[in-house]
């Protein structure tokens, strides 16, 4: 696998997901550090400089975010967000900067009205699109990624 800062390969496009309890305690520290879970650690490995990171809070079924990866995912068990399962931390993180966040959840994009254009979630039955969307990281194709960006990009207004 070609790393993500291959010029012919471009950045990796990551979709983190996480409780929306979660995602505000990201919005608290600046949206500085995105985190993924122990059994992500190869994906964490990957994770450079000019990455992308689209945030999705589950319940809300809503992309509410997006940053650029900073630097390199490093090591660290310092609690900082919950997990359903006690005791499971998020060790595996990386610095990243805020390009576009949105303020309001009702603002937020409902990932079901881009169902139609987006290829990740095809791959399961539509009624269960949600499937798509389990676990807490995902690689995105940079053609699914320009569209969530875009329309987080329209949603925040240049707000972060």
């Amino acid at each position: 696998m070609t790393h993500s800062t291959d010029p012919d390969n471009g950045p990796t496009h990551w979709l983190l997901v996480s409780s929306p309890e979660n995602f505000e305690v990201s919005r608290a520290r600046g949206f500085d550090i995105a985190g993924m879970k122990s059994r992500h650690r190869k994906k964490a490995e990957t994770v450079r400089a000019g990455d992308t990171v689209l945030f999705y809070c589950v319940g809300l079924k809503a992309i509410a975010g997006l940053a650029e990866v900073t630097g390199p995912s490093f090591e660290d068990d310092t609690h900082l967000w919950d997990s359903r399962k006690p005791g499971e931390e998020y060790p595996f993180r990386f610095p990243i900067r805020p390009v576009a966040i949105i303020e309001n959840a009702a603002d937020f994009i409902t990932v079901e009205d881009f169902l139609d254009v987006l290829e990740y979630p095809r791959r399961w039955p539509r009624e269960n699109w949600t499937l798509a969307f389990q676990g807490n990281v995902h690689r995105f194709s940079g053609e699914d990624h320009a569209i969530l960006a875009g329309a987080v990009k329209d949603a925040a207004k240049g707000i972060k």
